[in-house]
């Protein structure tokens, strides 16, 4: 398929530069989609966040740069490390061993070849979605910094919902709230170009004195309802990108991503993923 055909790209794009620091924007614009789509795609496909893919694969090939007799503080260099000691650390937590070591033949390695993506259509349970257009919306709420590297994110996200459950945020929030999508928001704002940020919020006309605002753009949107705990959000994220996404004649839009928390309880919630989407363009015949 087409869309996978994009990914691979990516992805050879990628194994032709890394030696390079990674242009994740270049990535994303191969695989017509933005840096941080591009990167949740990755995940979700393969398994392992990007940054990681990236870690193993350098780490490959700096062992079979290793045991040709090259130095250590060369192959520290050539992959992107400023300290021998750094480069020590992430060789070590790849192989389980030191770089000396492999550099004098006496230690095993490990290989992780090339990542290439393929469709396994399996069909076995449907996923229930509907297709939703919606015009510009404005919300209010609070907000975080994300790191370019998704991994980096795992813990901020979390954070920023404890806070807000703390300190009476979501109370104030869900008195706000008047408008659509109905319930509380987690907004994904991650443009190209511009510095990335994750919104607890609420769709809302009203004054909101001390908290942030954002205008959501207008965009068409797979909604996908769910129900169960955190980890039930995250199943049904995968399924959207490796399941329905890639056969659905559809790609992703230019717009955020959004998690719709109906019943906001991180034990028994009912959710929606709002997915910006728009129609997959035929190739030219």
């Amino acid at each position: 398929m087409e869309w996978i055909a994009r990914l691979n790209q990516a992805v050879r794009c990628l194994e032709d530069h890394l030696t390079e620091e990674t242009d994740y924007e270049r990535l994303g614009r191969i695989a017509c989609c933005s840096a941080y789509h591009f990167q949740r795609m990755f995940a979700y496909m393969a398994g392992i966040p990007l940054s990681e893919y990236i870690r193993r694969r350098r780490m490959s090939l700096a062992a079979v740069d290793l045991q040709g007799g090259a130095r250590v503080i060369d192959v520290a260099a050539k992959y992107g490390y400023r300290s021998p000691t750094a480069f020590n650390r992430a060789f070590r937590s790849v192989h389980g061993v030191a770089p000396s070591a492999v550099r004098s033949g006496k230690a095993y390695v490990k290989s992780f070849p090339p990542l290439s993506f393929s469709i396994v259509v399996k069909g076995v349970e449907a996923l229930e979605y509907r297709i939703e257009t919606k015009g510009a919306f404005r919300i209010v709420g609070v907000s975080a910094p994300l790191h370019r590297e998704l991994e980096q994110n795992f813990a901020v996200v979390p954070t920023l919902w404890q806070d807000c459950a703390a300190d009476g945020t979501l109370e104030r929030l869900t008195a706000l709230a008047d408008g659509t999508p109905a319930g509380l928001l987690g907004v994904s704002l991650c443009p190209d170009g511009a510095p990335w940020r994750y919104f607890v919020a609420v769709p809302s006309s009203r004054p909101a004195p001390g908290l942030e605002e954002y205008e959501v753009p207008a965009a068409v949107w797979a909604v996908f309802p769910g129900s169960g705990t955190n980890r039930s959000v995250q199943e049904l994220e995968r399924r959207i990108f490796t399941e329905w996404l890639p056969a659905s004649g559809y790609e992703y839009g230019d717009a955020p991503d959004l998690e719709v928390y109906l019943n906001p309880d991180p034990d028994d919630t009912v959710f929606e993923i709002w997915v910006p989407v728009r129609p997959k363009l035929s190739p030219a015949v």
